[in-house]
């Protein structure tokens, strides 16, 4: 490395520094679009954006340092799409003599960075949770006596399920989603072709019109997949669609887009819906069959906050929730109000759930720009 030459910074090293709260200075030099779209989330950093044509015409003129703050916060981890660009500019403000980094690989790399943590585990049995940085996106494994199921997983990442079924030296059986995604593209056909596992869907979400229904395994409120000796008891929580299912798996209960740790999901994001009424479903799916279910069951959600965490997993005890979430105190017409106040949609969300449904099939790339963004799925 010359004195001129920025580090490199790995994305995954990037996290740890902002999940443990160190000051820098995150600089974006995509364009307003892009950046606008979606960023690196996170309380500790300090923002700055400056389009690399910017730093391109500075380095003729020789004012690179003039683009920055004087009082700038260092390190300056500079980050474009794809690490080039970022790159050169991290070299230049290392040349004006500021402390500065290139984030490896750019947003795209930091878009692949994938988490596996324990939920729960008892003999026997264990729950994995995965969760995704750049998004939020969460999705589980559920480990038995030589099976595995992933459920909710992302189709960018089905190298990964079944290189971890080989480390954990398990069959990955069953690849399961919860409902139609509206947010990233699922990986449930893709993981089911490449490994043999039963691909798994609600009933409610092959009626909404799932192309190639024959390829999927239905099962609906109290019917059970059984990996290992484990079981996943099938739990309807309908509201952000109707066929939303989760999973029951001994005391831990996997909600999938119904009820997260923040709040609840929207109920906006299927097509020809009527969103008060799925909001209506949505209370009575807390109301009722929440209602029937343990305080001391440990929720485990479909989503959680973008942005850099910790090693612990998203979870928290149902009666927790209860205490905490205003929603829990609402009557039905408040409760609708609530839940359908809701923001901008998913990036490309309607392309997604047709993708999700059958009725299109981008490549491998195509299927990654698609879900680029923040998951944006939750109500309120």
């Amino acid at each position: 490395m010359t004195a001129h030459t920025a580090g490199e910074l790995a994305p995954s090293t990037l996290r740890e520094r902002l999940a443990a709260g160190e000051p820098m200075t995150l600089l974006d030099v995509r364009n307003r679009e892009e950046v606008e779209r979606w960023r690196i989330e996170s309380p500790s950093v300090t923002r700055v954006h400056v389009p690399y044509m910017k730093f391109v015409a500075a380095g003729v003129s020789g004012d690179v340092s003039d683009l920055v703050p004087a009082d700038v916060e260092e390190p300056v981890v500079v980050v474009c799409p794809h690490g080039e660009a970022s790159a050169e500019v991290a070299d230049q403000l290392v040349a004006a003599g500021i402390d500065a980094e290139n984030l490896a690989g750019g947003m795209d790399a930091w878009a692949r960075l994938y988490d596996r943590t324990v939920v729960a585990e008892r003999e026997g049995r264990t729950v994995y949770q995965y969760r995704r940085p750049a998004s939020g996106c969460l999705g589980y494994a559920v480990v038995g006596d030589g099976e595995m199921a992933v459920v909710d997983p992302l189709r960018a990442f089905v190298d990964r399920y079944r290189s971890d079924a080989a480390e954990l030296g398990v069959d990955l059986t069953y690849a399961v989603d919860t409902h139609v995604h509206a947010d990233h593209v699922s990986g449930v056909r893709a993981l089911a072709a490449a490994t043999g596992a039963v691909a798994v869907l609600p009933q409610g979400s092959i009626d909404r019109g799932v192309v190639d229904a024959e390829r999927f395994e239905a099962v609906a409120d109290g019917d059970t997949l059984d990996v290992g000796g484990t079981a996943m008891t099938a739990a309807a929580l309908p509201g952000h669609t109707t066929g939303m299912t989760g999973f029951d798996v001994d005391g831990c209960l996997l909600t999938g887009d119904s009820l997260f740790l923040d709040g609840v999901a929207r109920p906006d994001l299927q097509e020809g819906a009527d969103p008060r009424g799925r909001a209506r479903e949505l209370y009575a799916t807390l109301t009722d069959r929440l209602e029937r279910v343990s305080g001391e069951t440990l929720i485990a959600p479909g989503h959680a906050e973008a942005g850099p965490e910790g090693t612990s997993p998203a979870v928290a005890r149902l009666d927790d929730l209860r205490e905490r979430l205003a929603v829990f105190g609402m009557d039905e017409a408040a409760f609708v109000d609530h839940a359908t106040r809701v923001g901008a949609e998913p990036a490309n969300a309607e392309r997604i759930v047709a993708v999700n449904l059958g009725r299109e099939v981008p490549d491998d790339d195509e299927a990654f720009e698609l879900e680029l963004g923040p998951n944006n799925c939750a109500a309120g």
